[in-house]
């Protein structure tokens, strides 16, 4: 058949079949030769468009301060005894929330700076190999009961709010350890040979290439992480760190439902507002290449 026929490619041409892969190979080298030059993409059209919708910012808000307002009437009408007065009154209730969300944020930051480095070390390949060996030890921190895991801190390191965060960061790095291997082992392996092929350095590599595109699987594992340490939070009362579990402690102790019921509506609260203010921070921190539509 000759070439007149136009059945084989001329001299020079690609495959059809080959197009869209040099096509995405080459809009790779672009975006890191961008990048490299510090050069600013021009701004596309969608880039201007709201990310999250208005009902992702409205609803838990509101249902929040209904929720918490029609607690705080009925706990206003309820008649409280004075063992229920000395579990709330002076301040105690901001003291628990406060606390509570010291240990959660506190917590989260260590969680942070020890999951996502080590993943990272451990998708290298001089690394790869202690993999299963790490994994193993972060699943045995969830394996052990949350309370048998304080009690066994309590007795190592005493009582006072350090125990509490001690457990709360073995018990909620699974998530964001697991999250970021699996972020950066599902990456596409022509793309992080493309940038190699442009001359970018490993560095390079890693902050320009993959931990952009493995950032949604790491923001979803902190997501969780954050909801866990919330709960497990309450849970530091019983190794005198404080936190909403004092509130719930004293209604079941002291056979007092007003107090437990405020306990435990402040702590599901609690967690429902960070759990929809990390889903924001997802979606408003993921690369505009990789949103979807919200």
């Amino acid at each position: 058949m000759s070439p007149r026929d136009g059945s084989s490619p001329r001299h020079g041409e690609r495959p059809t079949g080959d197009h869209e892969a040099f096509a995405l190979r080459d809009d790779v080298e672009m975006q890191a030769r961008e990048g490299a030059a510090g050069e600013a993409p021009v701004p596309s059209a969608t880039q201007g468009r709201r990310r999250i919708s208005w009902q992702k910012w409205t609803f838990m808000p509101a249902f929040l301060v209904l929720a918490l307002l029609a607690t705080w009437l009925w706990f206003r009408g309820a008649r409280l005894d004075s063992i229920a007065h000395q579990a709330v009154d002076n301040g105690k209730v901001w003291l628990a929330l406060r606390q509570h969300i010291q240990l959660t944020a506190i917590s989260t930051f260590f969680v942070l700076i020890i999951a996502i480095p080590l993943g990272i070390a451990l998708t290298r390949s001089k690394l790869r190999r202690a993999t299963p060996v790490a994994m193993a030890f972060a699943n045995l921190g969830q394996a052990v009961p949350a309370l048998g895991l304080l009690i066994l801190l309590v007795i190592w390191l005493g009582i006072g709010a350090r125990s509490a965060i001690v457990g709360m960061v073995i018990y909620a790095v699974l998530p964001v350890l697991a999250n970021t291997i699996a972020g950066l082992r599902g990456i596409e392996p022509t793309l992080t040979e493309a940038a190699r092929g442009i001359g970018m350095s490993p560095t390079l590599v890693l902050t320009k290439v993959e931990l952009p595109l493995a950032v949604p699987l790491i923001l979803a594992g902190v997501r969780t992480a954050l909801v866990l340490n919330v709960g497990t939070a309450t849970l530091a009362t019983f190794g005198g760190g404080g936190g909403l579990g004092d509130l719930i402690s004293a209604g079941i102790v002291t056979q007092r439902m007003p107090v437990l019921i405020l306990g435990s509506v402040l702590t599901v609260a609690l967690a429902l507002l960070v759990e929809w203010l990390a889903s924001l921070a997802e979606l408003l921190l993921r690369p505009r290449g990789l949103e979807a539509t919200t």
